[in-house]
């Protein structure tokens, strides 16, 4: 069952999934929704200055990857604040997406945290420390850190 959650947080082709089978497999799909929301909104938090723009990126992309609905994503965003402000480090959700995520997976978060970081056309010095610390934590080597980075600037068209 979390192979199928995975499939569609990372776009691989199986677009319906059925509920989970068991309690278990939704409790894995919870914990994966309320890191990835959490490191989000930690990242979103950075520069000081939580726009609109990035609340709904994030809105955007939870709706996405984890096919959840409005009210179920403002309820995902609320919790995962909570979480944030009761936590100690990124480390409580880093390894929630350790234990749940392959590397090309863990890639993907990264690569949609630096589109987060790149909502408005720069970089702060917060957000590039964060991410590399959020990066290094999912063991993903500086290179391929790098090589998100640009794929995203790419992408984005910025230089």
């Amino acid at each position: 069952m979390i192979e199928k959650l995975k499939k569609i947080l990372f776009g691989e082709q199986e677009n319906n999934i059925s509920q989970p089978e068991t309690q278990k497999d939704e409790d894995k799909k919870h914990k994966l929704e309320v890191a990835t929301c959490a490191l989000f909104i930690e990242l979103a938090k950075a520069d000081g200055n939580f726009s609109n723009e990035e609340r709904d990126f994030i809105i955007s992309t939870m709706k996405e990857c984890f096919k959840l609905n409005e009210s179920e994503v403002e309820a995902m965003i609320e919790l995962a604040e909570q979480k944030v402000e009761k936590s100690i480090s990124i480390y409580e959700f880093t390894t929630e997406l350790n234990e749940l995520l392959n590397q090309s997976e863990k890639e993907s978060v990264i690569k949609n945290l630096w589109r987060l970081i790149f909502m408005d056309k720069k970089l702060n010095t917060y957000e590039d420390s964060l991410i590399k610390k959020i990066a290094s934590t999912l063991n993903l080597e500086h290179k391929t850190i790098i090589e998100l980075k640009l794929q995203v600037k790419k992408e984005l068209n910025i230089e």
